[in-house]
């Protein structure tokens, strides 16, 4: 083959650090696109964008020239110094070290981006720690419970 060809579609997902909960309606919208931006600087197609005041969903393409690490790593960097321009409520805001990344087929992208635009509803009854051990379960991920959260 001539031509090299991907079609990746990933579902990240990180919290704030401590699962502070920063992202309030004062900055989420703008957030939220202000991630979508940093996605489509790098080459990818922002599906979805999500969360709730301690973490953020993005449902996204993953350019065949770009590493999971990388996107993540200029996500949560230019938001990080974005956030903190916002005002002196968010001057010590600050993400989570770690991330989740997981695949998803391309037939599974309408029901990920529901899922996302969804958060706020789906927070009145489940913590974002439930959620995300439902999450790492159904991809059937292995943890150490003592790692995960910082």
């Amino acid at each position: 083959m001539s031509q090299s060809l991907a079609n990746v579609i990933l579902h990240v997902v990180f919290s704030t650090k401590q699962r502070q909960p920063f992202i309030d309606g004062e900055i989420e919208s703008e957030l939220h696109a202000y991630l979508g931006g940093v996605a489509k600087s790098l080459g990818c197609i922002p599906y979805a964008i999500g969360g709730v005041e301690d973490h953020v969903h993005l449902a996204c393409s993953l350019p065949r020239t770009v590493t999971i690490a990388d996107l993540v790593q200029d996500l949560k960097q230019g938001s990080s110094k974005w956030i903190k321009t916002r005002g002196a409520a968010y001057a010590s805001f600050a993400w989570q070290n770690g991330y989740g990344a997981f695949s998803v087929g391309h037939s599974q992208l309408p029901d990920l981006c529901l899922y996302i635009s969804n958060q706020h509803e789906r927070h009145r009854r489940a913590s974002f720690e439930d959620e995300l051990r439902t999450i790492l379960h159904r991809y059937e991920i292995a943890y150490d419970e003592r790692y995960v959260w910082d």
